[in-house]
């Protein structure tokens, strides 16, 4: 009988083993490789942004400034560690929540004595820590809102990259758009100066005919070499951004023309901002977390708490069973340093999200009276074109029949140049402005658009 009761106890033993044992982690290797082009490929399903995961990507045509920015989003670099930091928080988060273990106490007699019903001593405790149960909801919903501020956090990201390699979409298109312009205008100075160099060295005409178009045509490569140099920067980093190869050479779409801006849309779009921008939503979960956290610092002023059952038994074999309580007394301490801490975390909280909505409600502001500015001087630089588009006219006229000089053409023809690059660059502004307003609101452009003709 004995012998049985033994076998039962160790296959018992083996059994509680073995539940240990399956229940534990076990480690995987990760052996490191190096990264394969999967080429310009995008998973519309893993875009966080709806407006993105609506839209085809389709490199073959050209990408446009929607597909630049959900590629930025799928492959930049800095986005993949930040999820790998996300992850890191969510498991830190579900560290956080988990109840601590019980303890379990055990100890035995090892001495030699041996008299008449003697027998071997032990003693066997089990204790648990009752106050980590009081303040363990306050602590679940603290790391909770921690997890989603993580997320939060992340998607912020995301839509910043997003907004950035738009911005160099933008200065990239437009800095094409004036290479173009001033390739035009060079072919046409190194023509003239070409025909007069020439006539001059045919004995046609004296140096003050070719001199303008001389100068002119050395500062319209200088202007060039200033574009490129800014152009190979543009290009450098959307490249870095979107994670390609330095040389990589992409082809993009122009921009299309905008809608205007209803700024009344943009008001109130900007009323339920809070309900809308990853950050603000990110820090609306901090704050839940610091006053969580305020509340289980509250909690923990009172004893501390911890429960146990033991069972013992003497070398004469007399068994025993108790209960122990042990309760720490709040004199001293009583948690008032982590209480004053979790109130100051949980204020600072506040203000910071206070501080981050005023900000946007002013860039908002800022960004919609900007743009009615640069609207506006963009309808004056249209007349001001038509303007010199005629003067240059009869400028070229007047050269031809031989009633102005070359040095009136040059200036005409540079005074055109002048507008045209300013006008490209003034698009480029609005455009951009468009993009930060975007941004700002965490709202796709479009449905800020006015429909009115």
């Amino acid at each position: 009988m004995l012998m049985a009761c033994k076998i039962l106890r160790l296959r018992y033993s083996f059994l509680l083993a073995g539940v240990f044992v399956s229940a534990c982690s076990t480690y995987q290797p990760l052996p490191l490789r190096e990264g394969k082009w999967n080429g310009l490929v995008v998973d519309t399903r893993s875009l966080p942004f709806a407006p993105m995961a609506a839209h085809h990507f389709d490199p073959d045509d050209g990408l446009d400034i929607v597909e630049v920015a959900m590629f930025a989003v799928v492959n930049n670099p800095d986005l993949r560690l930040v999820r790998d930091d996300a992850a890191i928080a969510h498991a830190q988060s579900f560290s956080a929540g988990l109840l601590p273990d019980p303890q379990l106490s055990l100890s035995g007699d090892l001495s030699n004595s041996a008299g008449a019903g003697a027998t071997k001593a032990f003693n066997a405790g089990l204790n648990y820590d009752i106050t980590s149960l009081l303040t363990h909801s306050a602590l679940h919903r603290a790391t909770e809102s921690d997890a989603a501020k993580t997320d939060l956090t992340l998607l912020w990201q995301e839509w910043q990259v997003a907004s950035q390699a738009q911005l160099l979409f933008v200065k990239v298109v437009q800095g094409r758009k004036q290479m173009t312009v001033l390739n035009d205008t060079r072919r046409l100075f190194a023509d003239r100066y070409e025909r007069t160099r020439r006539a001059l060295d045919s004995g046609l005409v004296n140096s003050d005919a070719v001199t303008p178009n001389l100068a002119a045509l050395q500062d319209v490569d200088r202007q060039l070499f200033d574009l490129k140099k800014l152009q190979n920067q543009a290009v450098h980093e959307l490249n870095a951004l979107l994670g390609l190869a330095p040389d990589t050479v992409l082809i993009f779409q122009p921009v299309g023309d905008l809608g205007t801006v209803d700024a009344a849309l943009a008001q109130s779009a900007l009323a339920d901002i809070a309900r809308r921008r990853p950050d603000l939503r990110a820090l609306q979960a901090a704050y839940q977390a610091e006053d969580q956290r305020y509340r289980s610092a509250l909690l923990a002023q009172f004893p501390a708490l911890t429960l146990g059952f033991t069972r013992a038994r003497d070398s004469s074999d007399v068994y025993s069973s108790g209960v122990g309580i042990t309760m720490s007394l709040p004199f001293l301490n009583r948690n008032r340093g982590n209480i004053a801490i979790g109130q100051a975390s949980r204020q600072k909280a506040y203000d910071e999200y206070q501080v981050r909505v005023q900000a946007a409600r002013s860039d908002v502001q800022r960004i919609l009276e900007e743009q009615a500015l640069n609207l506006a001087q963009a309808a004056r630089l249209d007349a001001d074109l038509q303007d010199q588009s005629k003067v240059l006219a009869r400028s070229d006229q007047a050269f031809r029949t031989g009633d102005a000089d070359v040095l009136a053409y040059a200036l005409a023809r540079s005074a055109l140049l002048a507008r045209q690059l300013e006008r490209i660059t003034l698009e480029q502004a609005v455009l951009e402005q468009r993009v930060a307003l975007s941004t700002v609101l965490g709202i796709d452009m479009t449905n800020l658009e006015s429909t009115k003709p």
